[in-house]
């Protein structure tokens, strides 16, 4: 199946300073990249620092087609970071495959980027004006070249992370790996989630908390908006030069779609904020039904939530053969309506013959729901009533989400009612705007709707490929409210 219709998540990082045994480094960070396989499955690395050298692989596919015993035997160090990548700025190529690697006037340098800058376009072009020389096509290996530059100009390496910060604009949990510190950052509105863990004597990050649970990890704390950690032999430090200088501006969607339920986020806890959405989506749109069914896996839990608030059976509607992975593509275009459901199949006693309340996370081109009424209808649903936990898709995201062009987006041309006719659907119902983030009350950060609202945080560079134009959007951030 090729899935047209299903966000894309991103990518996850991990990384370790390990004070306790370098031989274990590389199998730890495998262990955590496993728990975040959700956030990128088109491909992985692992880099590890030993005294002076970086060991490394990484190749296209998941976790555990990439990494086997031999490799992971071989790499041992101090320092391991590692990535899970899912490319929303550049291609789908083994040489844009993270961690990336640099070596330069002070050694070795490997960096994880989870997040998309917004002036990475504008700044390759200075550069290679400049005479640099890019080995990839993605936005991360910007922000190693800066880096790189900075740190031949300033005394350590934290300060040359802290010049990028003043450089780069946009998305980014960062990880910087150097022959003596990880260093990990968030860029200064906090867009995309990372924390901090404590495993006996080493410290581990990691984008969500389920992959410090994997690995036996205790939280410690989220990473702050603007915050650079530093973690070295002596212990770990915090510089805050960079926080407070915005509204912080989490990615609502880690709440509705790319988070684990297990993880906790800011301060709030993924499944419970699903479980909300799913009681709100009850109360905006209330309809008579006999059972209420999650589109595995991210509607699951707020299906829960709705059976909860309108007392409505919850059931088993739809169920996902987990031995499909994302990137299961078919050769035409009839295999792939066939692909459907091979990977996604009615429960047909559940559903026979009783009107149906399916809950999912998004629509965003509309093909998929058509795909999925099919299969319920043949499998004798009566009435099929779709809730959404999140409001109509109405603009492209810049911050790392794969959210289409608007010309893409079935809510721009289309209103509610027209969806769900050409759906097949009895109604459809969307998460009110006003009400999206009520579903994280409780998270000590601010949120980023703008794939909803249409209001950016950060000054948006657009880039024209086909007409070589650039726009330039100016959407200026208020002043810092919560950190």
């Amino acid at each position: 199946m090729r899935e047209e219709d299903v966000l894309k998540e991103e990518c996850g990082v991990f990384g370790i300073y390990n004070n306790d045994s370098r031989e274990d480094s590389g199998r730890i960070v495998y262990y955590g990249l496993f728990s975040l396989q959700h956030r990128g499955q088109e491909s992985c690395g692992i880099a590890v620092m030993d005294d002076i050298t970086v060991k490394q692989y990484k190749d296209m596919g998941l976790v555990p087609d990439v990494f086997n015993n031999e490799i992971l035997d071989k790499l041992t160090g101090s320092i391991a970071i590692g990535h899970v990548r899912y490319s929303t700025a550049g291609g789908s190529i083994v040489q844009n495959a993270q961690p990336l690697v640099s070596r330069y006037l002070k050694g070795a340098l490997a960096i994880s980027h989870n997040g998309n800058l917004v002036n990475a376009h504008k700044l390759r072009e200075q550069f290679e004006n400049e005479g640099f020389i890019f080995q990839t096509s993605i936005d991360s290996e910007v922000i190693a070249t800066i880096i790189a530059r900075e740190r031949v100009r300033q005394p350590s390496v934290e300060d040359a992370v802290s010049k990028m910060m003043e450089i780069v604009e946009g998305a980014y949990s960062l990880l910087v790996m150097s022959p003596k510190k990880l260093i990990a950052c968030r860029d200064p509105h906090g867009f995309r989630p990372l924390c901090i863990g404590k495993l006996d004597n080493s410290y581990v990050v990691a984008s969500e908390s389920c992959a410090l649970d994997a690995v036996g990890a205790t939280f410690v704390r989220d990473v702050e908006p603007g915050e650079i950690v530093v973690i070295e032999e002596t212990g770990i430090r915090s510089i805050t030069t960079h926080c407070n200088k915005y509204n912080s501006s989490l990615c609502i969607f880690e709440f509705i779609y790319f988070a684990r339920p297990d993880s906790r986020i800011d301060g709030m806890s993924v499944y419970e904020a699903r479980k909300r959405a799913g009681r709100q989506l009850a109360k905006e749109h209330p309809v008579e039904g006999d059972i209420v069914i999650g589109v595995p896996d991210s509607g699951l839990v707020a299906a829960i939530g709705y059976a909860e608030e309108s007392g409505i059976p919850y059931g088993m509607g739809l169920i996902k053969n987990r031995y499909i992975g994302r990137t299961f593509i078919s050769p035409t275009q009839s295999k792939r309506e066939d692909g459907v459901r091979v990977k996604l199949n009615a429960l047909r006693e559940n559903v026979e013959g009783k009107r149906v309340i399916m809950i999912d996370d998004s629509i965003v081109r509309g093909t998929t729901i058509k795909r999925l009424v099919k299969i319920l209808r043949s499998a004798g649903a009566k009435e099929i009533h779709m809730r959404v936990t999140a409001p109509p898709f109405l603009w492209p995201c810049y911050y790392g989400t794969d959210v289409p062009s608007r010309d893409k987006l079935v809510a721009v041309n289309h209103s509610v009612e027209e969806i769900a006719k050409m759906s097949g659907l009895d109604s459809l119902g969307y998460l009110g705007l006003e009400n999206l983030t009520n579903i994280a009350k409780g998270c000590k950060c601010n949120f980023c709707d703008s794939c909803f609202s249409g209001k950016y945080p950060t000054q948006i560079e657009i880039q024209n490929e086909e007409e070589n134009i650039n726009e330039v959007e100016i959407r200026k951030s208020p002043k810092f409210k919560i950190c």
